[in-house]
């Protein structure tokens, strides 16, 4: 196998977030391996989609969410760097394996099955579907 230079590894910072920190020890990591923690928010509500009896959290207060957790991921990496960006978790999955021209992304997959499957759709399938390089999808398992 050739030497990985790029990883992006997409967290959405839910106990599948540490499996998947947990697969990459089984990856040869090199020094140079440049490892991308990223987290996709979801995009802004405009204020027709807000249901005004209901409190909301706000954009900056998820942003300073994601990047604590992340940054706890990365204590554990050599060379990496954190991207929050919001969006549709694929495309910018996808986007950012395309601008760091990476070699692999490693994904969690939440085990949804059957209609719920179909309903709620699988981002890890979809990335693996488009991705410009390599997928290594880690399964959720319930500890």
């Amino acid at each position: 196998m050739s030497v990985l230079r790029v990883i992006i590894v997409a967290l959405d910072c839910s106990d599948t977030s540490d499996q998947v920190i947990q697969a990459l020890d089984n990856l040869d990591l090199q020094p140079k391996t440049k490892t991308i923690l990223c987290h996709v928010l979801p995009s802004p509500k405009s204020d027709e989609d807000v249901i005004a009896d209901r409190p909301h959290q706000s954009e900056a207060i998820l942003y300073q969410v994601a990047e604590e957790k992340l940054r706890q991921y990365q204590q554990h990496l050599i060379n990496s760097d954190l991207e929050i960006v919001s969006g549709d978790a694929t495309e910018e999955i996808l986007r950012l394996a395309n601008l760091y021209n990476a070699d692999l992304i490693v994904i969690g997959n939440r085990g949804l099955k059957g209609v719920k499957r179909v309903i709620e759709g699988s981002v890890s399938s979809q990335v693996a579907a488009d991705a410009p390089c390599s997928v290594f999808i880690v399964r959720y398992s319930p500890q």
